[in-house]
């Protein structure tokens, strides 16, 4: 087996993982935040989450190219905090990767079946699923170059349909009945907004496959993330004033939906708009893919999960165990879960990793002064304070409106807690 992953990765590819793995976001999900906002109260979350995910990823890229490992988060918060903070980044990690990607394919599965309503939901995603991670197993460079295709095609796309839903924007649709349940409602829609740019950081888990990381990776993430709000702010506000936008709060294909508003659900223009919409779905898919299978190697590697799953492909430098246990989780996942469920606990994970992470920006600042640091971070500490400040805002909110998910999730991480102590203890006790 080989012990090393491969460098493949150049800008380009990191611009396309860094807008793949969240453009799926663009496309279902954050339509959920109209049922409990309204459009004006949906508004000022992504405002808020927006400010949030730009003084993030300026901060987030001083520590991914400090530490390019692929642990990402898991190996900022073990080197600042230790191996418990190291374990806290990890699970939540893994939450974020691993419960996005069958939201996603049920969101494909969702735009099959409205091209097709013979096509069944839940096999369709499956089948994504396996082939997905087929592609994943060819290697690195492939499945960073089939995320470029990709994603430069949903971008296309997205482009397109602004092109064709702005002329038919009416003020009056967007503010009808905007904030219906007052400002409390911007608070509930704050996982909603997350989803529009949660992932993103993702990117960190291929830094140890990224050709010149301290150059590449600042361009790769900026790019993204400036890429990003501007297609979000656009999608949403665009899409919220050409009809009643009730009519697409609570489904899995909104943008169909809406060119077929627009221009009739038996127009050809709308039955290809909804086929080529696979594709930003599809780059997210997989670029999350890429990402979830680094986590699990590397929390594998340092000893946090069974040592198979650390196993490396000889002859195409993948971490292939990893890949098929990844898999075979969100495929359960996709059994018991709804989208909505899925998005709220992805989005919790990634909120729980943030704290953590930018906990460990100041903590790594102040114990390790001459640690190199390619890039750092504008305008430190204001940057780093204000994403800790509103991630923790935006943890307590999804708390405070998702009290049983949210159980759910700190049950879990207290298991895996538990299960890492115990092991620990039994290493030191036979001397392993």
């Amino acid at each position: 087996m080989a012990s090393s992953l491969k460098k493949a990765i150049r800008p380009i590819h990191l611009w396309a993982i860094s807008v793949g793995l969240v453009i799926s976001g663009e496309y279902f999900g954050w339509n959920y935040g109209w049922g409990v906002a309204g459009t004006i109260g949906f508004l000022l979350a992504t405002i808020i989450i927006t400010v949030l995910y730009i003084t993030f990823i300026f901060s987030f890229t001083e520590l991914t190219t400090a530490i390019p490992q692929a642990g990402g988060p898991f190996s900022y918060a073990q080197r600042a905090l230790g191996p418990t903070g190291g374990l806290i980044a990890g699970y939540a990690t893994l939450v974020e990767f691993l419960l996005a990607t069958p939201a996603i394919a049920l969101a494909l599965g969702n735009y099959l079946h409205f091209l097709h309503p013979a096509i069944p939901v839940l096999w369709s995603a499956i089948t994504v699923y396996i082939l997905l991670t087929g592609v994943n197993l060819l290697g690195i460079k492939e499945s960073a170059s089939f995320t470029l295709l990709f994603t430069l095609l949903a971008v296309v796309e997205l482009l397109v349909y602004l092109g064709i839903v702005a002329p038919h924007f009416q003020m009056a649709n967007f503010l009808k009945d905007a904030l219906p349940f007052g400002y409390s409602g911007v608070f509930a829609a704050l996982p909603f907004a997350i989803w529009l740019y949660v992932c993103i950081e993702g990117v960190a888990m291929v830094a140890e496959e990224v050709k010149n990381p301290a150059r590449n990776i600042p361009i790769g993430y900026i790019s993204g993330i400036l890429t990003l709000v501007l297609l979000a702010i656009a999608v949403m506000v665009f899409t919220g004033g050409i009809t009643n936008w009730q009519r697409l709060s609570a489904i899995d294909y909104p943008l169909p939906e809406a060119i077929g508003i627009v221009l009739g659900k038996d127009n050809s223009i709308t039955k290809i708009f909804a086929g080529i919409g696979l594709f930003g779905l599809i780059a997210s898919f997989n670029g999350i893919i890429i990402s979830y299978s680094r986590q699990i190697f590397a929390l594998a590697r340092e000893g946090y999960l069974p040592a198979i799953l650390a196993m490396i492909s000889s002859k195409r430098q993948t971490p292939y165990v990893a890949l098929l246990v990844g898999a075979f989780a969100g495929i359960i996942a996709l059994l018991i879960g709804r989208t909505d469920q899925l998005v709220i606990l992805s989005v919790l994970g990634a909120i729980v990793m943030y704290v953590i992470s930018m906990i460990s920006l100041f903590i790594l600042r102040k114990k390790e002064p001459q640690l190199e640091r390619p890039f750092k971070v504008p305008f430190y500490p204001l940057f780093p304070i204000i994403a800790l400040g509103l991630s923790l805002i935006s943890l307590v909110a999804i708390i405070y409106y998702n009290v049983w998910l949210s159980v759910i999730f700190f049950v879990g991480l207290l298991a895996v807690w538990i299960s890492y102590a115990l092991v620990q203890k039994r290493k030191v006790k036979y001397g392993l």
